[in-house]
């Protein structure tokens, strides 16, 4: 199968060393060899929190295409740098969750992520932004930034991600906290909740689909709120999520907004597209449309179901032909 001629440029690779797909690195580099890369530049780190650096580098040595190899926290460290550059990226999942690559389609298969990388569709997504951060799926406040929190410490790297699981079990006795929320300037929620998610795709931590309607191109944040507390409630909760009717929970409030801020009346944890960043009293969000290209898989033509009739092929209510003889 012959593939689209295109220009390839200079390409960056920004490669979190301790994760893996695949061949490893060694394949991605004979792949980029056979995609016709002469004009690489190639940076290795050893901890997620290193690649910005790196990616101000390549930008500056006039990187046309940025390719991303790790899991979601890696993305979304090199996110926050390229957003609103306009330099494409790309991304090689291979990391635990992979949730931005998962909900764009992208495959946890060397060959086929690079074959996108090159050969993929150029879409422009929207971004959120946390207190001044970019994330690229979702930010967490409360129960789900605990629950990454101790994930991170080594368990990913044991248990995949069953450990997400294994550590939300930890945390459904969690203290509920007073929170005051405005969407557009407007107080929306105020009360005690024990969780406040903001989502720009989907599925998010653990497969889960939590917004069903959203879309990562549509100019919007979700926002979902839940005062569950104790086992039982969260199980309530998390088993409306996992069939995909978090909506229809009691003790879950969903809509959708532009600009968010949240005021706590104690610290809470928050996360990043599955990083966990501290702990804050206040939180202010925003939706970035557009702020970020990324080589995803070409889209497949929609087919047109719609049948056409003539009219000859009508029937009268007793058989015949409404077709002129």
């Amino acid at each position: 199968m012959l593939r689209q001629e295109r220009k390839v440029g200079t390409v960056a690779v920004i490669a979190h060393q301790r994760k893996t797909i695949g061949g490893g690195l060694d394949e991605l580099r004979r792949l980029l060899a056979e995609e016709g890369v002469e004009d690489l530049l190639w940076h290795e780190v050893p901890k997620s929190k290193k690649a910005p650096k790196q990616v101000r580098k390549v930008l500056k040595e006039g990187a046309d295409l940025v390719v991303v190899w790790g899991g979601d926290g890696m993305v979304q460290r090199c996110v926050d740098v390229l957003a609103g550059s306009g330099v494409t990226m790309a991304i090689i999942p291979a990391g635990t969750a992979n949730l931005f690559a998962r909900n764009l389609g992208i495959p946890e298969d060397l060959p086929e992520a690079v074959r996108i990388a090159f050969h993929g569709e150029s879409r422009k997504l929207d971004l959120g932004k946390v207190n001044g951060e970019h994330f690229a799926v979702m930010a967490g406040l409360g129960f789900d930034a605990e629950m990454i929190k101790d994930a991170d410490r080594g368990l990913k790297d044991r248990l995949g991600r069953a450990a997400y699981f294994w550590t939300g079990l930890r945390h459904v006795r969690g203290e509920l906290v007073h929170m005051e929320v405005k969407l557009d300037k407007t107080t929306w929620f105020e009360g005690e909740a024990s969780c406040l998610l903001l989502g720009n795709v989907g599925t998010i931590t653990g497969g889960i689909e939590a917004f069903d309607d959203a879309q990562p191109d549509d100019g919007w944040l979700e926002i979902g709120i839940t005062t569950a507390s104790g086992p039982i409630q969260w199980a309530r909760v998390l088993g409306r999520m996992s069939a995909g009717r978090s909506d229809e929970s009691p003790f879950v409030r969903m809509t959708r907004a532009r600009k968010i801020k949240v005021k706590l009346a104690a610290p809470m944890p928050y996360e990043l597209d599955g990083g966990a960043k501290g702990t804050v009293t206040e939180l202010k969000a925003k939706v970035v449309p557009g702020g970020i290209t990324v080589r995803v898989p070409v889209a497949a033509p929609e087919e047109d179901d719609r049948t056409v009739e003539h009219p000859g092929d009508r029937e009268h209510p007793d058989g015949r032909a409404d077709g002129r003889s």
